[in-house]
């Protein structure tokens, strides 16, 4: 049993009406929606086995139909900007509608026809199948070139590791001279480092720590010019 219209200017089933309507061969305002709408409540009220499908096929004809008749009464009404944009979504949503409607009709028309079936799998023993191209020689060309692409092993700097000797030797190691000498000249401090960067640089630093805590003064006549240490504290040997 299918749902049917039964009005004055229409008789038939509901999708034949859209298409009745949507080719303008009868008027939207012919036909009373709210009538349609308590038609089919009670249609599938007798029917409470009544499809999903069979619903949602209705609820987009009725949805179709209000909105030619909208688009029909426009002139005759001022809508606010959010009807408006209500009814151009509505309208969005049912040509969505419409368009898996139509690949709905054409996957129910193409099904069964042309079945698919899973081949068999075949036991296929791997070979070895290479181009006529290959031989011994290209191929020792490629292992070649593989070779000469690989980075070179590159001998490291010989790097020889000094002993190390913390600031607070050094300090100690300084303190020590200045004081059995009383005066003596960095010069002659590092002098007795043997030429090691590194010891020379924390022998200056050494020097600038015992100036900051007042154990020894220093002083220097001309920029870049010797620096000379002295200090008033003598040791005194104890026997």
């Amino acid at each position: 049993m299918v749902f049917e219209i039964k009005q004055e200017k229409f008789e038939g089933p509901l999708d034949l009406l859209l298409t009745v309507i949507e080719k303008k061969q009868l008027h939207i305002s012919d036909i009373a929606l709210s009538r349609v709408t308590d038609d089919f409540l009670l249609y599938a009220k007798d029917r409470p086995d009544i499809s999903i499908a069979e619903s949602a096929e209705f609820a987009f004809i009725v949805s179709t139909l209000l909105l030619i008749k909208s688009r029909a009464l426009l002139p005759q009404f001022a809508l606010s900007e959010e009807e408006t944009e209500s009814i151009d979504e509505l309208e969005r949503r049912l040509k969505l509608l419409q368009r898996f409607r139509e690949l709905g009709r054409h996957v129910r028309r193409l099904f069964g026809r042309s079945p698919l079936y899973l081949p068999r799998e075949r036991n296929r023993e791997p070979i070895f199948a290479p181009p006529r191209s290959v031989s011994v020689a290209t191929l020792l060309r490629a292992v070649k070139s593989i070779i000469a692409a690989l980075p070179k092993a590159e001998a490291l700097q010989r790097v020889v590791v000094g002993k190390a000797i913390s600031i607070e030797q050094m300090i100690e190691k300084l303190k020590e001279r200045v004081s059995s000498a009383l005066r003596i000249s960095f010069k002659e401090f590092a002098g007795a480092l043997r030429g090691n960067r590194v010891q020379v640089i924390v022998g200056f630093l050494a020097m600038l720590e015992l100036i900051k805590e007042g154990i020894i003064t220093a002083t220097q006549d001309a920029p870049h010019g010797n620096i000379m240490m002295e200090t008033e504290r003598v040791d005194v040997p104890h026997y």
